[in-house]
């Protein structure tokens, strides 16, 4: 039986409240165990199962902070959402390898995620909005310019 949106607007907040607070066991706790984890550009690819999504959240955790999620919108399919949100924080580290020094930072993003009939993530795609990020960010250099 089909997951109702709620169901699903449900998981999906909990895995956002979960990296809001840096915390990857709480994250990967809403994955199934076989999950297809894919970051659209991450420099490794999509990454299947738990344990190969985990690096991708401890990098991101190091390299943004302070973050909250605010979703835009939602669209719900059979087992599937589609949701374009906003995060905002600041970026401490290297977010998507550019160097944050601690700045403000906002960006769109698109996440299409699979559910199990029991509500867990089967498939998380994400995709980013790298060029706000590259252009709020700009190198010491560009910044020059």
């Amino acid at each position: 039986m089909p997951l109702t949106a709620a169901e699903m607007d449900r998981k999906i907040d909990e895995h956002f409240a979960f990296e809001a607070n840096d915390d990857v066991e709480g994250v990967l706790s809403t994955l199934t165990p076989d999950v297809e984890h894919d970051v659209v550009g991450w420099p490794t690819g999509p990454a299947h199962g738990r344990e190969a999504a985990r690096p991708f959240y401890e990098t991101l955790f190091a390299d943004l902070a302070e973050g909250e999620v605010k979703s835009l919108r939602r669209y719900h399919g059979a087992n599937f959402l589609v949701d374009e949100s906003l995060w905002r924080g600041t970026a401490p580290g290297r977010p998507f390898g550019i160097e944050g020094r601690g700045r403000p930072l906002e960006f769109r993003l698109l996440h299409v995620i699979e559910f199990t009939e029991g509500g867990d993530i089967l498939r998380e795609n994400v995709w980013v909005d790298l060029a706000a990020v590259i252009r709020q960010l700009p190198q010491v250099e560009d910044a020059a310019a």
